[in-house]
């Protein structure tokens, strides 16, 4: 069986903790699998709000960024009260948005959680339909 890899960048252009609360976890009394993209969204929605934004989904105008596809690889459990670091990291910037790459790993332990990356385009939520990324979304995102 072929398994899902990812290659980070070597930059981490963000870092948050976020405590694993009773709704993250599931039948196994651990951080379930669908828990885990909901820390790595609440850690990008984090990384938007630092960046000046109210919320990915308005970035400027009608124009906000949506998931266009997402991989997780797990790595080890985490559980309730857990205090986890989330590291963001982007590559692939094109016409249309790029690529962040989150790192999850135990703070105090540094044992990784999980590691996972996230397509981002840039949606015109009034057309309904993707749209190239405007420069000033790209420059507040990522300053130089």
């Amino acid at each position: 069986m072929a398994r899902v890899t990812i290659q980070f960048p070597d930059t981490f252009i963000y870092e948050t903790d976020l405590i694993v609360r009773v709704s993250d976890l599931n039948y196994g009394n651990h951080v379930g699998n669908d828990n885990i993209l909901t820390l790595m969204q609440e850690a990008r929605t984090l990384y938007y709000r630092s960046r000046g934004f109210e919320s990915e989904v308005k970035l400027e105008g009608p124009i906000g960024q949506i998931v266009a596809d997402a991989a997780i690889v797990y790595k080890s459990e985490s559980f309730l009260g857990d205090l986890l670091k989330i590291q963001i990291a982007v590559s692939d910037l094109h016409k249309y948005g790029f690529d962040l790459f989150y790192r999850i790993t135990q703070r105090n332990t540094d044992k990784e959680v999980a590691v996972g990356k996230t397509g981002i385009v840039c949606f015109d939520y009034d057309k309904r339909k993707m749209v190239s990324m405007p420069a000033s979304i790209l420059a507040k995102l990522f300053p130089k």
